[in-house]
């Protein structure tokens, strides 16, 4: 092996390229039925999206008027998970509740 050469190493950082790119988001949405309360979404909202109760009933009032309402943007994986969560409290307690996520 020949000697170190630092000269040799100009350049390699320059070429390697920062392809750093911010993942992909989700909006979260619930839909409106004819079953599930409305004071149960806004506890819903409130548990699983961790909004006050102020955001809760604007966001209640969007799934009852507008047929859905946005819960919040997030990755994936978080976005996956507040999916289920909605669901699995919702069946526990015999509500129809939907939500559902869609890429921004």
């Amino acid at each position: 092996m020949g000697e170190y050469n630092p000269e040799l190493e100009e350049g390699v950082d320059s070429e390697i390229r920062d392809d750093v790119r911010e993942p992909p988001m989700y909006r979260v949405l619930l839909h409106n039925d004819d079953y599930t309360t409305m004071d149960f979404v806004v506890e819903i909202i409130m548990l699983v999206f961790n909004k006050s109760p102020e955001e809760a009933v604007n966001i209640m009032l969007n799934v009852h008027r507008k047929g859905m309402g946005l819960c919040g943007v997030y990755t994936y994986e978080v976005s996956e998970t507040k999916v289920e969560t909605v669901h699995a409290i919702a069946r526990e307690q015999g509500f129809p509740l939907k939500c559902t996520m869609e890429k921004e």
